[in-house]
């Protein structure tokens, strides 16, 4: 696989041989030698002026992804073993890598692609297929095995709990392993995370904007308009909640809120800030409020699935009945549905006589009877529908 120099990974164990921390001399000179033979800057690597050891601030490697596999966690293995890199004087076992468990993570950050960045279709490759366990540091185009491994660890790592100690991950090899990764070697078929309590309603104080106050029905969006968790929740980790360094966690900014609802509403067009922000609470989803048409005379029993048959896609829909319905006719329609069984003298007409502009909500009398409106004078008898 080629990479482009952008796509440069370092992994903050290899940092060490350079000794910059401290010591700009060397710094200066292994700069130079990049420079030359490999066309690099500090900045190609690192988004900090003095990178150290401790904090390398590396960049978010871009790479172009390639067909990738998406699987379920609970359909993926639960443990595995990273044996990859057997040397007899190294002190620590192999890795038993809880990957089910990572796995469930990833849903709200990249999914299977943050590690698996690299699949022809139909298969799962191993890091090794393109990261060779020799150091070959002289190019830093791709990093050699253990720097891949290292480098996908290491920053969730050190935000989950501020440092990247050794026996984090590595246990030494006084310790037994093949019993552990026996024992956990097939999936659970069932989520590792505790079931997370899902809100209702959530409040947003905005005192910026035109309207104050932003009503956040959560329950809607998750049982209403069927939404997944990482459509919204795709650029987040473990670390919101858990933590051990509480300022690491950061906030979504305006432009982090407007960007995860503009998938399904209009955040750009200022006219159009009053639909979240008002300045009071708002109720619920009322779909004659939002929309015009009233679904609960006829259709409150149905699940939107039913008129909106495109996952995520709520808008564009007509409100003529036609639209789902077909053309009614006398024929073909049996009134006594909608509650009224039409006497004989208004079963012989045509539908558009009452229903003009095929508006069945409110049919119009005065066409016939001056004295004569509905819903207080009915052509016909109320039945139970």
């Amino acid at each position: 696989m080629k990479i482009k120099l952008s796509s440069i990974i370092i992994s903050a164990v290899l940092l060490s041989p350079i000794r910059i921390s401290g010591q700009v001399s060397n710094l200066t000179t292994q700069n130079q030698t990049h420079q030359t033979f490999q066309n690099l800057t500090c900045k190609t690597c690192h988004d900090c002026d003095i990178p150290t050891k401790e904090n390398p601030c590396l960049i978010k490697c871009p790479r172009d992804f390639i067909a990738t596999v998406t699987q379920k966690p609970e359909n993926s293995p639960n443990t595995i073993m990273i044996d990859r890199l057997k040397n007899s004087t190294d002190i620590y076992n192999p890795v038993i890598f809880k990957h089910q468990a990572h796995a469930e993570m990833a849903e709200m950050s990249g999914g299977c692609s943050s590690c698996h960045h690299y699949n022809p279709p139909g298969s799962v490759v191993g890091c090794i297929q393109c990261h060779k366990p020799n150091r070959a540091t002289a190019d830093l185009n791709k990093p050699d095995l253990k720097g891949a491994y290292h480098r996908l660890c290491m920053n969730c790592h050190r935000e989950w709990s501020g440092e990247v100690e050794c026996n984090s991950c590595h246990e030494s090899k006084n310790k037994s392993v093949k019993t552990r990764l026996a024992a956990n070697a097939e999936p659970t078929r069932k989520r590792i995370h505790p079931v997370i309590a899902v809100p209702t309603r959530l409040t947003f104080d905005t005192p910026n904007a035109i309207g104050k106050i932003v009503t956040f029905y959560h329950g809607d969006h998750v049982n209403l308009f069927k939404l997944d968790c990482q459509n919204c929740h795709s650029n987040e980790n473990c670390i919101k909640c858990h933590s051990k360094n509480k300022t690491l966690v950061t906030h979504a900014s305006l432009d982090q809120h407007h960007k995860i609802c503009s998938s399904c509403h209009d955040t750009e067009s200022n006219s159009n800030c009053g639909f979240c922000h008002q300045n009071k609470e708002t109720g619920p989803f009322n779909h004659k409020e939002k929309t015009g048409f009233d679904i609960a005379k006829f259709h409150g029993k149905l699940s939107c699935e039913r008129c909106h048959t495109t996952k995520g896609k709520f808008t564009g829909l007509k409100d003529d009945c036609a639209l789902c319905h077909g053309s009614w006719t006398q024929e073909n329609f049996n009134h006594k549905i909608t509650g009224v069984a039409l006497d004989e003298t208004h079963s012989g007409l045509e539908c558009d006589n009452c229903h003009k502009e095929k508006n069945y909500f409110n049919p119009v009398c005065t066409d016939c009877h001056d004295d004569k409106s509905y819903p207080k004078n009915v052509p016909g008898k109320r039945i139970k529908k």
